[in-house]
């Protein structure tokens, strides 16, 4: 098959393509860099011709929330308009789980408003739903530190390898559409200030960490589960622990 990731020279991105070639698919990474641009549709129709499958992994260059709504709603149109033309048979998109419980977060309304766009597309979809990535540890301690301690909230957390992401992603791009959300998580599920404690214990980083009931996630304060998978969610193999001893 041929498969489009858009977002192709990513941090997911880049391990899919190298994971779809592997099972012997061409596999395009499809970027800026590649002459491929979701937000001007350049490069989007040439790219698409002959495409079974496209998969977006992109993501926003800011987490500002009118610029964050606009980069979705504007890639997003694009994409799934010439995806139509082109007669694409599965468009796979990755979002966050409990995108639809954070409406006080900008980020998150931005990725519902994507998840529609695809919705009302008419086009055969997958959206998957992870937890957010052990790379992204270290921006939420930076997030929470207020220049003594870092502070964060209790609410749980279930952060899952940007490997099990991508293996993830190649499996549901190679299956058929479900016209639904399937979520994926980590192996590990604990509070948020502990699973950063943990994560600045293994990268030597002193910073003390306070645990807060109402401290808040990027803009939004968390009910307990707001951020780990409901029943059914497809688990990654890779610990935390595991990570840090091959993430440096």
């Amino acid at each position: 098959m041929k498969i489009v990731v858009i977002g192709g020279t990513g941090l997911i991105g880049s391990k899919l393509v190298s994971i779809l070639r592997m099972r012997g698919h061409e596999a395009i990474a499809a970027s800026p860099a590649s002459g491929v641009n979701t937000i001007t549709g350049d490069g989007l129709a040439q790219v698409l011709a002959g495409t079974d499958v496209v998969v977006d992994v992109a993501n926003s260059p800011s987490f500002e929330d009118q610029a964050v709504m606009e980069f979705f709603q504007t890639s997003g149109r694009n994409l799934l308009t010439a995806a139509a033309v082109a007669g694409v048979r599965h468009h796979v998109a990755l979002s966050v789980v409990g995108a639809d419980r954070l409406a006080e977060s900008g980020y998150f309304r931005a990725k519902l408003a994507q998840e529609e766009l695809i919705r009302k597309s008419g086009l055969p979809f997958t959206i998957v739903h992870a937890t957010q990535f052990f790379e992204f540890l270290d921006g939420i301690a930076e997030a929470g530190f207020d220049g003594q301690a870092v502070r964060l909230p209790t609410a749980l957390m279930q952060p899952i390898a940007s490997d099990d992401v991508a293996a993830a992603m190649a499996d549901f791009a190679l299956a058929g559409p479900i016209n639904g959300i399937v979520e994926i998580a980590g192996p590990e599920r604990e509070s948020i200030s502990e699973l950063v404690q943990r994560y600045l214990k293994g990268i030597k980083d002193v910073r003390p960490i306070v645990a807060d009931l109402h401290a808040r996630y990027f803009g939004a304060e968390l009910t307990v589960l707001a951020l780990v998978p409901r029943d059914q969610a497809r688990l990654g193999a890779i610990t935390l622990d595991r990570w840090l001893k091959t993430a440096g």
